[in-house]
């Protein structure tokens, strides 16, 4: 397993208290006990999985193998949840495993070597009804809220190209998004939109 993580201009960050861990621990084994089918055979020729994350809201940057032998790495997908967390008020919540392999399948498909760029990974409840009522395109049971979204840019990589190979995928939602220019992926109902 390699993790690496770098903070460049990261503001200060609080620590996860142990009950946070935990819950994060528990959500993390019940979201690697639930294998979405369609993921199965796309993803049965990679038993290693890694991925390189930047998040554009702090700066901070992670390269994490969340996948090795097949299974889940649970030290890896904390360290991505955590990466992802709400930028707002430092909150972390689970992000959903099958999740990061959308986002893996896809930075593959395109055939890209540089790291994903996250505009947004989980948000809070709270987060999320301050910018409903700035923005009507916000949804209210956002699955930003369940760590089961996150909104992308791939430098590199046009958005028009990243979204179309993104409906191909065929797993879970699809919203691009050009004049804020990143594209919404989710383990939702497969859905598209354009806002």
């Amino acid at each position: 397993m390699r993790v690496h993580e770098t903070a460049q201009g990261a503001s200060a960050v609080d620590i996860p208290t142990r009950r946070m861990a935990l819950r994060a621990g528990l959500c993390l084994v019940a979201a690697m006990a639930t294998p979405i089918p369609a993921f199965a055979k796309a993803l049965a020729t990679k038993p290693n999985r890694e991925l390189s994350f930047v998040n554009l809201h702090t700066g901070e940057r992670l390269k994490a193998e969340y996948v090795h032998n097949g299974a889940y790495v649970p030290s890896a997908l904390r360290a991505i949840s955590v990466l992802m967390r709400d930028h707002h008020n430092n909150k972390i919540h689970p992000i959903d495993p099958h999740l990061i392999d959308v986002a893996h399948m896809l930075h593959s498909r395109v055939r890209s070597n540089v790291s994903l760029n996250i505009v947004c990974g989980y948000r809070s409840p709270e987060t999320n009804a301050m910018m409903h009522e700035i923005s009507a395109g916000v949804a209210v049971h956002s699955m930003h809220i369940q760590g089961k979204a996150m909104d992308i840019r791939l430098p590199g990589t046009h958005l028009a190209a990243l979204k179309k190979t993104a409906l191909a995928l065929d797993l879970g939602g699809v919203g691009y998004y050009p004049e804020d220019n990143f594209l919404h992926i989710d383990t939702g109902a497969k859905r598209h939109w354009v806002a």
